[in-house]
C-alpha cells in the first residue's frame, strides 16, 4: 500500500530497453559497493585484532605522559556518555506510542501550505498527492505559494489548479524572499485550526494529513507534531539510497524516543503540523528573528519548533505520517544541504539555552535538557575531535583507519539492525557505505557550519542556465 503512489505501469514504454540497461548498471554498481565496503570492514576488523599488541604498545606510550593519559581518560569518558546515551533513547524508544487516527467528525480544519522555490513539475505533483488525501474535502485548505521561482514552477501550479479547480489556491510572491516569508503569507491566509507544511519536491500518502492532525484532537498540550521522512528518489542515485537508511533511524527512532518527551527538537520542513494559537503565539517573532544582527533565512522548521516548547506546548512524532521528499543526488548538493541543516542546529541550540534550563512548561522537563545537552556536546567536541583526527593521521595512520573502521562497524550496525527489523534487510546494508562516506568526506560539516553560523545562503535552490533551459523545454512539450 505504501509503495503505490510510486508503481510504475504494467505496460512497456519505448524506452524499456534503455530502463533496464540502466537498472542493471545500477544493481552492479550497488552490488559493487557493499562488496567493498564489507571487504573493507572485514580487513579493518581484521587488522585491529592482529595489530593489537602494537596499539597497546602505542596506548603504554601515551599512558606514560600526563596529556596522553588525558586523552586516554577522555576518550573513554566520552564513549561511555555516547552508550549511556543511546541506552537512555532506547529506554525512551520503546514508550512511543504514535497516535491512532480520529475520525472524520472529529479532524480539525486544516490548512496544507506548500511553499515553493525552482521546483518545476515536482510541485504539481504534491499538489496533486495531497488532494487525493482521504481528509474530508470541506475541511481541506490547500495553499500552495510561488516564492518568485526563476524556472517554470508557476506555470505548473497553474496546470494543477487548472485540473484540481477550487481544491487548491495558488499565490504568487513579487520576488524571491525565502521559504520563511512564504509560509508566513500561507499562515496569514490560512484559516485552518491545524496548519500541515509540505515541501514542494515531496508526496504525501493518502492517510498522511489525517495522522498528523489527530494529535491535536486528542492531546491539548499538543502544539506541533513532527511527519516520517522517508526519501523519493532512492533508486535514482547512491546517497539517496544511503540516506534512506539513514533517514528512517533518524526519524523513526530518534524522534520517536525525543516524543515520548514531548520534546520532538526539529519539526522537518518536508513535513510538519502546528496548532494555530501556538503559531500566531509566535509568529511575529519567528518572522522577525535575526541571528548576530542578521536577518534569519535558514531554519525556519527547527526556530519554529523552539518557539513552540517556549510556549509551554508539547511537539509530538507521528511515525505512520509519510512522506517521500526529494534529496541531493550529488556530493556538492549534499554538503550544502548538510551546511543549512548544522548553521541552523548551532543557532537553535543558543536559542533554545536560553528557555530550556527554566520553567518553561508545566511538568518534567529533564529529559528535554539531557537531549539539548547532547546537541551541544556534539558541538563542542567537533573542533577537538577534528585536531585529534589530524593529530592520529600524521603519527599513527594505521591506528587512525582501523580504530575509525571498527567504531563504523559498531554503530552502524544499529542503524542497519533497526531498518531490516522494521523495513528490509536488503537495503539495511546502506548503513555501513553510508557511514564511511561520512566519516571521510563530510566530517568537516559541523565545524564549517560552526564557523560559518551566521551565513544564511539557502545553498541549493538556485538553477543552473542549462537546468533553466531543461524545464523550459519540459514545459513546452506538456
Amino acid at each position: 500500500m505504501k509503495q503505490s503512489i510510486f508503481s510504475k505501469p504494467s505496460e512497456e514504454s519505448p524506452n524499456e530497453p534503455t530502463n533496464r540497461l540502466e537498472r542493471f548498471i545500477s544493481n552492479s554498481s550497488s552490488t559493487f559497493i557493499l562488496t567493498a565496503t564489507f571487504l573493507l570492514l572485514v580487513g579493518a576488523a581484521l587488522s585491529f585484532y592482529f595489530l593489537q599488541p602494537y596499539f597497546e604498545e602505542i596506548r603504554l606510550e601515551r599512558m606514560a605522559t600526563s596529556w596522553g593519559s588525558f586523552l586516554v581518560i577522555l576518550g573513554i569518558t566520552l564513549l561511555a556518555v555516547k552508550f549511556s546515551f543511546l541506552i537512555y533513547i532506547l529506554s525512551l524508544y520503546l514508550r512511543y506510542r504514535d497516535i491512532k487516527s480520529v475520525s472524520d467528525n472529529e479532524l480539525p480544519l486544516c490548512t496544507v501550505i506548500v511553499p515553493a522555490y525552482n521546483e518545476g513539475e515536482l510541485v504539481y505533483k504534491t499538489l496533486k498527492s495531497l488532494v487525493a488525501s482521504d481528509y474530508p474535502e470541506e475541511k481541506l485548505q490547500i495553499i500552495s505559494i510561488d516564492d518568485g521561482s526563476q524556472d517554470n514552477t508557476w506555470d505548473w501550479m497553474k496546470k494543477a489548479q487548472e485540473e484540481l479547480g477550487n481544491r487548491i489556491a495558488i499565490y504568487q510572491q513579487p520576488e524571491n524572499r525565502g521559504k520563511r516569508h512564504a509560509l508566513y503569507r500561507g499562515f496569514q491566509l490560512g484559516s485552518g485550526d491545524v496548519f500541515i507544511t509540505v515541501d514542494s519536491d515531496s508526496i504525501v500518502l493518502k492517510d498522511t494529513l489525517r495522522i498528523m492532525a489527530s494529535p491535536f484532537v486528542v492531546n491539548e498540550e499538543c502544539g506541533a507534531v513532527a511527519g516520517n521522512v522517508r526519501v523519493l528518489n532512492r533508486d535514482k542515485a547512491l546517497i539517496p539510497r544511503m540516506l534512506n537508511v539513514n533517514f528512517a533511524f533518524s526519524f523513526e527512532f530518534v524522534r520517536s524516543a525525543q516524543s515520548s518527551l514531548g520534546s520532538v527538537l526539529c519539526t522537518p520542513g518536508a513535513l510538519s503540523a502546528y496548532r494555530r494559537s501556538a503559531v500566531f503565539g509566535c509568529l511575529h517573532d519567528w518572522i522577525n528573528q535575526t541571528f548576530m544582527g542578521e536577518v534569519s533565512k535558514i531554519g525556519e522548521d527547527r526556530a519554529m519548533t523552539n518557539m513552540i516548547l517556549k510556549q509551554g506546548f508539547k511537539v509530538l512524532f507521528q511515525r505512520k505520517a509519510y512522506v517521500y521528499t526529494n534529496i541531493p543526488e550529488h556530493y556538492r548538493n549534499l554538503n550544502k544541504m548538510f551546511i543549512r541543516w548544522e548553521r541552523s542546529n548551532v543557532r537553535e541550540n543558543i536559542a533554545m539555552s536560553r528557555f530550556a534550563f527554566g520553567n518553561f512548561r508545566e511538568g518534567a522537563k529533564a529529559g528535554t535538557r539531557v537531549l539539548l545537552l547532547n546537541q551541544w556536546l556534539k558541538m563542542v567536541m567537533a573542533y577537538p575531535a577534528i585536531l585529534l583526527m589530524l593529530f592520529f593521521v600524521f603519527t599513527h595512520p594505521l591506528l587512525f583507519l582501523s580504530s575509525t573502521l571498527v567504531g563504523i562497524i559498531v554503530f552502524s550496525s544499529m542503524h542497519a539492525f533497526f531498518y531490516a527489523k522494521k523495513h528490509s534487510i536488503s537495503e539495511s546494508f546502506w548503513a555501513y557505505p553510508y557511514s564511511i562516506f561520512y566519516a571521510f568526506t563530510l566530517f568537516w560539516i559541523t565545524p564549517y557550519a560552526i564557523a560559518t553560523a551566521g551565513r544564511s545562503g539557502w545553498l541549493t535552490r538556485d538553477l543552473t542556465k542549462k537546468e533553466l533551459k531543461e524545464q523550459q523545454m519540459v514545459a513546452m512539450t506538456s
